[in-house]
């Protein structure tokens, strides 16, 4: 059932229960400050953002975070939800966000920097939507669910459009979109399923089953050859889309592959994965990785979102959103954080905002424009409290000083 007024009115993980999403909720949030004592924790938590001598005043990252400060607050408010929130999703024209929640239910915000305004409700599905994309144009919006239906729903109108009742045999983890007509799912048990629109009936055009765990995260780049999935098994399954077959599997890793990113001109691809570590694969190239970063911090890395063509953050299950450079490998800092563990994050159209979920049912807003104009081959000077001193304005770890208290 859709639910639509004349205005537009008013989660996926779910590796936990539709009922049990509080349980889940015993991460609590650790910072620098916090675990000054520990040594471990001062290797993990280094919160490197880019900074020079402490008596240098004009430092570039300080300059534009006090310039956007002077004009506004940076970013919309928080949007509490009475329910856990799986999955968010952006608009790719409009100031339009996508929940997706744990009964099932699509949640359509309207937001800006002063409210957020509940323009459309969608019940389509009977237990929790997991993952949720709008198609390119933004007049469509794609939803998968763990009662194992896929819903194609008109934006504008509400209307379904297309509505697959049993799509998988196992309840629905993840999906994306390859072009206008062509959609991937991968579900808990690891199968990959292929869907043309255009297609009369309810049957995928591909439909592959060779990983053994379930499928977390599936790319693919502009020319839509290649769908890459992650898997909970710790292996990339690349499926030759045009051809309808498999065409490589990765080697078997020690890790659960949770995330994957582009970044590079589509270049590189990157995995996430549940120990911190992240690979760097080079795209084509999907047997083994190229390149790794270490376990720099020793957190499950639950979602990943490009920034810039360099930059990702990463949000992992202790509630943290940190930055990373992928070329050099180096932390650039804390963006923000949760109570309890990150679960979803996306990037808005014009690429100043992130959105975050977690499990303390509160989705969060972040202004990461200031990394449009970070240095990431700038040296870093000085010890770990200077580097504190440039903690990202969005993150409430404790600063060295006021400076950022408006951007709270």
């Amino acid at each position: 059932m859709v639910i639509y007024n004349s205005v537009f009115q008013e989660g996926r993980n779910e590796m936990i229960d539709d009922s049990d999403d509080s349980e889940t909720s015993d991460v609590s949030v650790s910072s620098d400050s916090d675990n000054s004592d520990d040594s471990d924790s001062d290797n993990d938590e280094d919160p490197t953002a880019f900074g020079r001598e402490e008596n240098e005043e004009e430092d570039e990252l300080v300059q534009a975070i006090e310039n956007s400060r002077n004009h506004h607050r940076g970013h919309p408010p928080a949007i509490p939800t009475e329910e856990f929130v799986v999955n968010v999703c952006f608009h790719p024209e409009d100031n339009i966000i996508a929940l997706a929640n744990v009964e099932g239910d699509i949640l359509m915000y309207k937001y800006d920097n002063e409210d957020n305004t509940l323009i459309a409700t969608i019940e389509v599905h009977e237990r929790a939507c997991r993952d949720v994309q709008f198609n390119a144009k933004g007049d469509t919006i794609f939803s998968v669910s763990k009662d194992k239906s896929m819903a194609v729903t008109d934006v504008t109108s509400g209307k379904l459009k297309r509505f697959y009742d049993k799509a998988h045999e196992c309840p629905i983890y993840t999906t994306t979109i390859i072009n206008e007509n062509v959609v991937a799912t991968g579900d808990d048990d690891g199968t990959i399923k292929i869907w043309d629109l255009r297609q009369r009936g309810s049957n995928p055009i591909l439909s592959v089953k060779e990983n053994g765990d379930y499928i977390s995260s599936m790319i693919t780049n502009d020319d839509g050859k290649y769908l890459v999935c992650a898997s909970g098994d710790g292996v990339l399954t690349t499926l030759n889309v045009p051809a309808r077959k498999l065409h490589v599997q990765s080697e078997e890793y020690d890790d659960e592959f949770t995330s994957l990113g582009l970044f590079k001109g589509n270049t590189k691809l990157l995995t996430a994965s549940n120990t911190g570590k992240m690979y760097v694969f080079n795209w084509g190239e999907f047997g083994f990785h190229s390149d790794e970063f270490p376990n720099l911090t020793k957190k499950a890395i639950n979602c990943i979102i490009p920034i810039t063509d360099n930059v990702v953050i990463t949000g992992g299950e202790d509630g943290l959103l940190r930055a990373f450079s992928l070329f050099p490998h180096r932390r650039l800092g804390i963006v923000g954080q949760h109570d309890f563990s990150i679960e979803t994050v996306d990037i808005s159209n014009d690429g100043t905002l992130i959105a975050s979920s977690s499990h303390d049912n509160i989705v969060k807003f972040w202004n990461v424009k200031y990394f449009e104009t970070l240095n990431v081959e700038e040296p870093i000077k000085g010890g770990k409290q200077k580097q504190m001193k440039h903690n990202l304005p969005s993150s409430k770890v404790n600063n060295a000083g006021d400076f950022f208290a408006d951007l709270e």
